[in-house]
């Protein structure tokens, strides 16, 4: 059996050979990276807050208001992220076929899992 230079083994002779973004190391989130940044520092700014109104005594019922508004906040990028590997590693795993959608589908559910329990 002959392999590629990156030691996997080489497609057989007349099989086609399906090259996607994410053999390339590009992942679903990849051209929203920027925007996703700037949310997460967004996020980061209302921990922040938090800290600030923990230090200042503000009224309890105010601080859980602003921990629900950023539980909230991170539940919604965490939906955004799994969209886009859905769309982007699943969909990938899928042109490619073989136990490789299998691998990725379980991956997601697992995610998922983790999602709800939060």
């Amino acid at each position: 059996m002959t392999t590629t230079e990156a030691g996997a083994p080489a497609p057989s002779e007349g099989a086609e050979t399906v090259m996607t973004d994410h053999d390339h190391g590009i992942h679903g989130y990849h051209h929203q990276k920027d925007e996703h940044l700037k949310r997460l520092r967004r996020i980061e700014g209302q921990i922040r807050g938090l800290q600030r109104m923990v230090d200042e005594d503000v009224y309890c019922i105010d601080i859980l208001t602003q921990v629900s508004a950023s539980t909230k906040a991170l539940q919604s990028f965490a939906l955004q992220l799994l969209d886009e590997h859905l769309r982007h590693c699943v969909a990938d795993a899928a042109l490619k076929g073989g136990s490789e959608i299998d691998a990725k589908v379980e991956e997601a559910t697992k995610a998922i899992g983790r999602l709800l329990r939060t």
